[in-house]
């Protein structure tokens, strides 16, 4: 990131700091005004250093080089004066450079220096010895915190109330805002560890959770479901899969390592995005999973490395392309600044201390070796960067800041080793670390008055920061208050949670078919069955889930639409089917096509179970009463011409298919008929105009933090945007609605639902005023409008 203070991004961008700057100021500068040597009294060795000037006063005013001194030294013609004093002078080109560069405002790439960082972060884990219990505060983050408190002459920050507390922690565990209810019930719980209990009974909801958490990872594994690359085939959801990790509470490192060295269903975050046209060499691939491995699981910048070695740290080209050789399947050449260097990159691991990728085996095996490498438990840098970063998320700045710059020392080691070997001690459980800060009295504190200069020289801990709703946040608190959230998600995915005991008790009532017996043993290459059934409902069933699977792949439609599609077998997917059902005649399709080398064994298998709203149910399931034909239908599942229909057949031995994937097929299916009955959430739709106004990346960059501060965009839209306004309309209507008792009361709710406080005596008489004595849809809507803009209902406090 280029920062530049008081001038936008835009007007530095004709400035390429690390590639037009850097080398001029290397050249002529450096030798006299970096590291410990400031000669004049000037250093360079950062943007402020440069700014604060020399003993003479500023040599720099950023949006005037005519006024700049360092621009007079480099054009004097005074040999006494000029600089450099020695060496050759700046050609003209280089002096035109430094003016626009100052007349941009001296844009600076973000966590550049001149001097090398004297820091080297451990690689190792480290387990601190805790500091003995002050006051009774026995959480570990307390013990580790007090004793840094007092070293630094600090207060204790005082505790929150219960409301406040009930709010943020729902608001960081699961995303949503306590309801009315949930608030007085935790009000009313006097037992002395109610927090602790709630912040249990927080994590194990695991739909909530997972369907909060899912903002984070979609940010971090850039995954989403629309945009660049996934019309044209050159990008690939995870989202299916990364739901059911976070609803199952994956451990961290088994879900690294399922991302690093993916199955079909995992492998959208390693394949990153297939760029159409010419792309530079820092785009390809390869050199994307390089990146994307080093930022997500190691908070390494190897953006700079995949072009130049790093100007803010130690990384270099070669361990970029190292990192991008192992996921490469071709030879990788190393490019600088985009140039071809003439050398082959080879594949390696960042941190051979610890073991090496074995560059000449399969890509498949490198990758399972890299796997193993970063989450080896000698790595003690891919605990500490999950850690840092849940921190970060609930307590509004990270023990390293920024999280994506895990070279920086930490402002506290004990409290961030501790975390990361307290997370691989509970098997890389991320809730026992949630829990564990959320349980803590430093999370349950008051949150620090921030101002302009609270880190001008440093920062120290003074307690959780204020942190600003989130897009989905904000959009789930305006569903939820006016119950208005729509009855579809976007997600390609099953929600809820499967049951292990239905699953057990689940007995299936399908066979695999296919065209003859023998389909057994002989099915040639690319062997083509359709398989068909037909029937008749008397109503459109109220749920309605299917599992399918094909040895080798197959294309299901139903009733002309094309619902699915897979090629593993040994991975049955699940199908909702709902939507795609109709009162009369429907059609069930399956397209099966056999894979391999020679003639192979091949089946299909299908089962569905239908749920009507009268309380029956239905089966339908492929057996011998299914008919099929070789002929293969076209992409909306129609043929050319009527084809030979025939019995279907059980092959001889389709117990072999069964065998091997009975558990998967009764997950799957258990999996299509999830109750879905929790309203849908932000994080499971595309994205709109208003949370991409709120901050809601398009994640075709790995986003690891959202912007903190209001932009002027954001300010007008949530003044008089559309989107926003009409969600209030709407729940505005669903609110006068419902039942209440008196204005006064409708008030009160409006105020504990979205605050978790009473409306003062002074709010109480305004609302009265907007909303009249019977209150109408447009005056509660200007009061939902009002309490939303507050930054009390915009933050987390």
């Amino acid at each position: 990131m280029v920062v530049a203070a008081g001038v936008s991004s835009g007007a530095g961008a004709t400035v390429d700091f690390s590639h037009e700057i850097v080398p001029i100021l290397r050249q002529h500068c450096a030798e006299c005004h970096t590291g410990t040597k400031l000669k004049g009294g000037l250093s360079i060795n950062d943007r402020a250093s440069l700014l604060h000037g020399s003993e003479n006063g500023p040599v720099v005013v950023p949006g005037d080089s005519a006024k700049s001194r360092l621009i007079e030294l480099v054009e004097s013609k005074d040999s006494d004066d000029w600089m450099p004093p020695k060496g050759a002078r700046l050609p003209p080109e280089q002096v035109a450079l430094l003016k626009k560069w100052i007349d941009a405002a001296v844009p600076w790439d973000d966590g550049f220096t001149f001097q090398k960082p004297a820091y080297e972060p451990p690689l190792r884990p480290r387990r601190p010895t805790l500091p003995k219990v002050s006051q009774g505060r026995t959480n570990p983050v307390d013990r580790i915190l007090d004793a840094y408190l007092q070293k630094n002459k600090r207060p204790k920050p005082a505790a929150v109330d219960d409301a406040t507390f009930v709010r943020r922690v729902h608001l960081d565990l699961i995303g949503l805002l306590p309801t009315t209810a949930a608030l007085d019930g935790f009000l009313k719980d006097k037992r002395p560890d109610n927090r602790a209990r709630l912040v249990r009974a927080l994590l194990t909801n695991d739909v909530a959770y997972a369907e909060h958490w899912l903002t984070f990872w979609n940010d971090l594994l850039r995954n989403d479901y629309a945009g660049t690359g996934y019309i044209d085939g050159g990008r690939k959801q995870i989202s299916d899969w990364l739901y059911r990790a976070l609803v199952e509470n994956k451990p961290y490192d088994e879900f690294a390592r399922a991302l690093v060295a993916p199955a079909p269903e995992s492998e959208g975050f390693a394949k990153g995005i297939k760029w159409r046209g010419n792309v530079s060499a820092g785009q390809a691939v390869p050199v994307q999973f390089a990146q994307s491995v080093g930022q997500t699981f190691l908070g390494i910048n190897l953006k700079c490395a995949s072009c130049h070695d790093s100007f803010i740290d130690r990384w270099k080209l070669e361990d970029s392309y190292g990192l991008a050789a192992v996921y490469s399947t071709e030879p990788l050449e190393l490019h600088r600044c985009d140039k071809p260097i003439g050398r082959q990159a080879k594949a390696a691991w960042l941190f051979p201390e610890i073991g090496q990728v074995d560059p000449g085996a399969a890509q498949p095996e490198r990758l399972k070796q890299l796997a193993g490498l970063l989450t080896h438990p000698e790595n003690g840098r891919f605990a500490r960067t999950i850690v840092n970063r849940l921190w970060h998320r609930l307590m509004g700045r990270g023990i390293v800041h920024p999280v994506d710059a895990m070279q920086s020392e930490p402002w506290n080691a004990d409290l961030l080793d501790f975390l990361a070997v307290d997370l691989a001690d509970h098997h890389y459980d991320l809730k026992t670390t949630l829990e564990l800060i959320c349980t803590s009295a430093a999370y349950q504190s008051q949150a620090q008055s921030v101002g302009h200069e609270s880190d001008e020289h440093g920062y120290v801990y003074a307690g959780p920061r204020a942190k600003r709703l989130t897009a989905e946040q904000f959009v789930d608190a305006l569903w939820q208050l006016g119950a208005i959230a729509p009855s579809k998600h976007d997600a390609p995915i099953h929600r809820g949670k499967v049951d292990a005991s239905e699953v057990k008790g689940l007995g299936l009532r399908g066979n695999w078919i296919w065209a003859y017996p023998e389909a057994s043993a002989s099915v040639p290459k690319g062997e083509v069955f359709t398989a068909r059934k037909e029937w008749v409902l008397a109503e459109k069933p109220r749920q309605a889930g299917a599992v399918i699977a094909a040895d080798n792949g197959y294309i299901c439609y139903v009733n002309g639409t094309k619902v699915k599609s897979g090629d593993n077998w040994e991975v049955p997917d699940s199908v909702i089917l709902t939507s795609h059902l109709r009162k009369g005649t429907n059609e069930i399709l399956v397209v099966g096509r056999n894979g391999g080398d020679a003639p192979n064994p091949a089946a299909l298998y299908f089962e569905a179970r239908l749920k009507f709203k009268d309380g029956t149910n239905e089966e339908i399931a492929t057996d011998a009463t299914w008919e099929g034909t070789s002929a293969e239908p076209d992409n909306k599942g129609k043929f050319k011409e009527p084809p030979d229909w025939k019995p279907a057949v059980v092959p001889t031995n389709s117990n072999v298919w069964m065998s091997r994937v009975r558990d998967q097929l009764k997950t799957s299916l258990v999996r299509s008929l999830l109750t879905e009955q929790s309203p849908v959430r932000a994080s499971l739709v595309k994205s709109d105009l208003l949370m991409r106004t709120l901050g809601r990346p398009n994640r075709e960059q790995i986003v690891s933090t959202r912007p903190n501060e209001l932009t002027t965009l954001e300010a007008i839209d949530l003044a008089n945007g559309q989107g926003l306004a009409g969600m209030l309309e709407r729940g505005a209507s669903n609110i006068v609605a419902r039942t209440w008792q008196s204005p006064d009361d409708l008030i009160q709710w409006a105020y504990r639902s979205t605050l978790t406080r009473p409306a003062t005596k002074a709010e109480l008489e305004l609302a009265r005023g907007v909303i009249g004595p019977k209150p109408s849809a447009a005056g509660v809507q200007d009061l939902l409008w009002a309490i939303v803009m507050l930054p009390e209902f915009q933050l987390i406090r």
